[in-house]
């Protein structure tokens, strides 16, 4: 294995890098002590990554058991209790816990316990998953052919498991 054709040309290097505090406000609020914080999204790495920063407030449901068929997803715990759905089996994670998911893999997450936990996302390639986030509740409530092809639209499959 290599490393991947260079695609920067330059010979100085640029000043380009994106900081982001710890303390800015999630863009995405829902009830129920959940939070999503756009870290680096599609746009900001130029297609190569998504990450995300999940807050989950107790008993948080999650999606159900879905794929991708363009992008793997991963996920990190950092605090509390997540219940991450392996495609075969619920494992409980906790801080530190690593759970990747290929293109293709089956997965669901959420939140049973009565405490608060959060997570870090990554989806790579990166894909404009801001658009699915702010969205999918809305769509969901209207259900039938709409959502059916908002989901698509954002390569989210859903099974049932």
């Amino acid at each position: 294995m290599s490393y991947p054709e260079p695609r920067y040309l330059g010979e100085e290097g640029e000043i380009n890098a994106v900081f982001r505090p710890a303390d800015q406000e999630p863009e995405l609020v829902r009830p129920g002590g959940n939070a999503t914080h756009y870290l680096a999204t599609h746009a900001s790495t130029g297609g190569e990554f998504g990450l995300y920063k999940v807050d989950l407030g107790p008993k948080s449901p999650g999606p159900s058991t879905h794929f991708h068929k363009s992008i793997s997803e991963s996920f990190f715990v950092l605090s509390g209790q997540v219940q991450l759905y392996d495609g075969d089996r619920w494992i409980t994670g906790g801080p530190g816990d690593f759970l990747y998911v290929p293109v293709g893999g089956l997965h669901a997450f959420k939140n049973d316990s009565d405490d608060p936990a959060s997570m870090i996302m990554l989806f790579s390639p990166g894909a404009p998953r801001e658009e699915y986030f702010e969205q999918v509740a809305e769509m969901a409530q209207k259900g039938g052919k709409e959502f059916g092809e908002f989901l698509v639209k954002h390569d989210s499959f859903f099974v049932d498991r």
